[in-house]
């Protein structure tokens, strides 16, 4: 238990290294951008895929999940608005105050305290909030919920999709990352030489095998609970298979990877913390870095025991 906490807080040390929180805002606005404009080109395609589904689901469970759904992106909204009312009213005078790597932390530290904030209000209020979007689809025609409820999953698919391919270009581009956390905290310690060829397959695999099962669970989303259950599934699954080939191919000898799921415990605990990063936005573009970085320093630790 004691490495898999260590672990983890040397993920997030990591990541508010000013060099690391540049690359990943980087490659998250590039991400963001080309998935924006693919989605502007395809977006009503999105909508009628959801919405072919949507009509098969029955009122009264499409109602009950739909007020979820609104609840929780009126959540995800109002996080997003108050961290950006609060670096363009607060931004410039922080900055003169504070020096240009430590403000990326703050920016950080912003967005989560505008999360646990609205986290704490939904805890208290949060079904009274539920109830009154529940009331609001009483009101509306089913026309209307369907096309609303098909909107909210076509930006769904979109959020979904820049998650996926944030953790497939990280994991691309791992060995370069792991270098550079290797060489400041373990300098004397030599990468083992990967197959790359096979690394990548097991990349590209696991994408497809999330995307099939993706795809075949759809219809289970309008499920309330169940759909959370199956996303945070798919994530953590995604994150534990790709970043452990990641790491395992550069610092465990093949004769001794089959040993590793005796721990099996530690790497699902450090996915699952990597997979809480997806429900924060901003916070999801650092998601992938965080969990490469703590499951590399994890099999670091337990290489030893091996």
């Amino acid at each position: 238990m004691q490495n898999i906490l260590e672990a983890i807080l040397f993920g997030f040390s990591e990541i508010l290294n000013y060099k690391i929180m540049k690359r990943a805002l980087a490659i998250g606005a590039v991400v963001t951008i080309i998935w924006s404009i693919i989605a502007y080109f395809i977006w009503g395609d999105l909508v009628s895929f959801a919405a072919s589904f949507i009509d098969l689901v029955p009122f009264s469970m499409l109602r009950s999940n739909g007020a979820w759904i609104l609840s929780s992106f009126l959540w995800f909204s109002l996080v997003l608005v108050t961290f950006a009312l609060i670096l363009a009213f607060f931004g410039n005078m922080i900055l003169e105050k504070v020096s240009k790597e430590k403000y990326s932390s703050f920016s950080l530290l912003v967005v989560f305290a505008s999360a646990a904030f609205w986290s704490l209000v939904w805890f208290f209020k949060g079904s009274y909030i539920y109830a009154q979007f529940l009331k609001l689809l009483n009101w509306l025609p089913f026309e209307t919920v369907e096309a609303s409820l098909a909107y909210l999953m076509g930006l769904y698919f979109v959020y979904t999709a820049i998650i996926v391919t944030m953790l497939l270009v990280t994991s691309f581009f791992s060995e370069s990352l792991l270098e550079e956390i290797r060489d400041k905290n373990f300098p004397y310690e030599p990468f083992l030489e990967e197959d790359e060829v096979k690394v990548s397959e097991n990349r590209l695999l696991d994408i497809l095998i999330y995307i099939v099962i993706s795809i075949v669970s759809f219809p289970l989303l309008f499920i309330p609970v169940v759909n959370f259950v199956i996303q945070m599934g798919l994530w953590i699954w995604l994150i534990k298979d790709t970043f452990v080939n990641d790491s395992a191919a550069l610092v465990i000898p093949k004769e001794k990877r089959a040993k590793l799921s005796e721990y099996k415990s530690g790497f699902l605990v450090i996915s699952a913390v990597t997979s809480l990063f997806n429900f924060l936005p901003v916070f999801n573009i650092f998601g992938p870095f965080f969990g490469e970085i703590a499951m590399f320093y994890y099999l670091k630790e337990i290489q030893k025991e091996l």
